[in-house]
């Protein structure tokens, strides 16, 4: 280093350890978060908006066979339209798969909120003991695998190895068959509210524990029960988190597709479409037209986000009529 740039002070160009103009600065500040967010949002793009947009696509293709289809070029894909929409809408194993997966979720999301409240509710109280190996104990399913879980359960309903069975042999007890007709939504159902209280919990429960001591002191002076707390207070000020809940759990009871699916090899009550999710996957790899189940897939997409925009509006409406009382 030569003694001219020695002698230059700091900030001068070609000054040695020079700082970079306030636009420079300024330039990079700017740019920074976009640096941080670029390799989540080629994740996004490659794995998520791409096998869409693709979906989309093969749902307006079909393959058309000319002559016997015994030729090199006798099969080529073509445009469709809305044909492959048309004929989803009008198939009854889409249908019936739907309506199934209703009533499913008509058992699984009231039961499994209402677990999830009771025992966040409980949680919260001050004459709990032990909570935090109880609130593990709760939460723990949840980080079990759907499938294990599934496999685990439909053992336990399988009356040959079953301890359950024995023991009501032993008891002289009727002994169900939870794997055929009716009792199979039960028995779904019980594998779902198993895997998903916990989790429903620990989102109430962490909205409890936002709550200011305050509110809990001011009621117990006006002379509150804590029955009335939970009924008055607690439950009200939790609405969002149980808006929240109820939401995925929409999403995920319209996504059923492990439990079947597992449930599937241990009985013959459950069919390879028995809910839409196992339609698709049938239709894509077990007849191999990928056309029509791209076009079923999109069409449970749509239905899904109707559903649920359409109870988000309707909490955010009844939200705005409360503050407006």
């Amino acid at each position: 280093m030569s003694s001219a740039a020695r002698r230059r002070p700091y900030g001068v160009k070609g000054a040695p350890y020079a700082h970079p103009s306030p636009t420079t600065t300024l330039k990079r500040a700017r740019s920074a978060p976009y640096f941080f967010l670029l390799p989540a949002s080629l994740l996004f793009l490659l794995f998520f908006a791409l096998p869409i947009g693709y979906a989309v696509y093969l749902s307006f293709r079909k393959v058309h066979v000319s002559g016997l289809g015994l030729g090199k070029n006798a099969r080529s894909e073509v445009w469709a339209g809305l044909e492959n929409y048309t004929d989803a809408l009008s198939d009854s194993e889409l249908v019936n798969g739907a309506l199934r997966v209703l009533g499913y979720g008509c058992i699984v999301v009231p039961v499994m909120l209402g677990l999830a409240l009771l025992f966040a509710l409980m949680l919260d109280s001050d004459k709990v003991r032990l909570a935090p190996f109880t609130r593990l104990a709760i939460f723990l399913p949840y980080a079990i695998p759907g499938v294990v879980a599934a496999l685990l359960w439909g053992f336990l309903y399988l009356p040959d190895v079953s301890p359950f069975y024995f023991v009501l042999d032993r008891l002289g007890l009727p002994q169900p068959d939870l794997l055929d007709g009716g009792p199979l939504y039960l028995a779904l159902s019980n594998i779902a509210v198993w895997g998903g209280t916990g989790f429903n919990m620990i989102v109430i429960y962490t909205s409890l524990q936002a709550i200011p001591a305050e509110v809990y002191e001011a009621a117990k002076l006006d002379g509150a029960t804590p029955l009335q707390i939970a009924l008055r207070i607690k439950i009200p000020m939790v609405a969002p988190s149980l808006v929240l809940t109820f939401f995925f759990s929409i999403i995920a009871t319209l996504q059923v597709f492990n439990e079947p699916t597992t449930i599937k090899p241990l009985t013959n009550s459950v069919s390879t479409t028995w809910s839409p999710l196992m339609k698709v996957y049938q239709d894509a790899f077990g007849k191999g037209d990928i056309y029509a189940a791209a076009a079923q897939a999109v069409i449970i997409a749509l239905a899904t986000l109707l559903l649920s925009f359409g109870f988000l509006r309707a909490a955010n409406r009844r939200k705005k009529q409360e503050a407006a009382r």
